[in-house]
């Protein structure tokens, strides 16, 4: 999604793990790239409605504070699949916190977006 970063990757800190981007209720939330959909649910505190997919062995990719998901746990997914409403699920605010995993430890994502 394109959006303006309200926060940035701050996981040495432990403020936090992803970055959150700005973005309006309602608004389609897209796979960064092809995977299974290892988790759809809200069953982890502070995360709201999360997504979690499984790219390959080494990285997971994993988009919070949905309102509503429109992929269930199993779906394989394409880069660029609508996965998920934005919202304000777990947040003050609607945004959409997005976090990559590496080797299960998180990492900047904006190294891995493409450039705008």
């Amino acid at each position: 999604m394109k959006g303006r970063v309200l926060s940035a990757f701050g996981a040495s800190t432990g403020l936090n793990q992803g970055i959150d981007i700005d973005g309006k209720l309602g608004d389609s939330v897209l796979a960064a790239a092809a995977g299974q959909v290892v988790y759809a649910g809200n069953g982890l505190r502070g995360y709201g409605n999360l997504v979690i997919i499984k790219h390959n062995d080494t990285f997971l990719s994993a988009y919070a504070h949905n309102r509503r998901l429109t992929v269930s746990e199993g779906d394989s997914v394409k880069a660029g699949e609508v996965i998920a409403e934005m919202g304000a699920t777990g947040a003050d605010s609607v945004r959409l916190h997005f976090e990559i995993r590496r080797d299960g430890k998180p990492v900047d994502p904006i190294g891995y977006l493409p450039k705008r």
